[in-house]
């Protein structure tokens, strides 16, 4: 049986999907973090989701077509989560989010600065990080000339986070 919604609201029916306390963050712990196995979201998370939560979110973020499980090859017992193209798409809202924390919250310097980096990237760095992004978790093709997106991202916070 469909569940039941309560309107037909985009924003209501969006939150519906993304709106619990854990699921955004687990996208961007996979999405940011390239964290694609159970354990390194589970352990690597600096908001220390319980496992049962970390299980209950992932097997729901697949139902609802964010993302894909597929067994790993190099062990039979682990899995391999990816990003679908509707998970991907959340990147400008996670960038805009990521902007809003820093402008009005008391966030930490090592790490806001991917969130900084995105804003003042705009646009164009949005859609050359999720050109990225579906390279790494769909398999499409880089775009000529494609200059990497995450690992500037992530030198920037290790390079503060070192200095913390």
């Amino acid at each position: 049986m469909a569940e039941a919604k309560r309107s037909g609201c985009p924003i209501n029916l969006t939150m519906e999907i993304v709106g619990d306390r854990w699921s955004l963050i687990v996208i961007r712990d996979i999405m940011f973090g390239n964290r694609r196995h159970y354990r390194e979201l589970l352990f690597h998370s600096q908001e220390r989701i319980a496992s049962n939560i970390l299980a209950d979110r992932l097997k729901k973020l697949v139902e609802r077509g964010l993302l894909t499980k597929r067994d790993d090859p190099s062990h039979k017992q682990k899995a391999i989560y990816s990003l679908t193209e509707p998970a991907i798409q959340l990147l400008p809202v996670l960038a805009q989010i990521g902007a809003w924390g820093r402008r009005h919250l008391p966030t930490t310097p090592e790490l806001a600065i991917r969130a900084q980096l995105l804003e003042e990237g705009g646009p164009p760095l949005w859609e050359a990080f999720m050109a990225e992004l579906r390279h790494e978790h769909l398999g499409a093709p880089l775009p000529p000339k494609h200059e990497p997106v995450l690992p500037r991202l992530t030198a920037a916070y290790e390079e503060l986070a070192n200095r913390a």
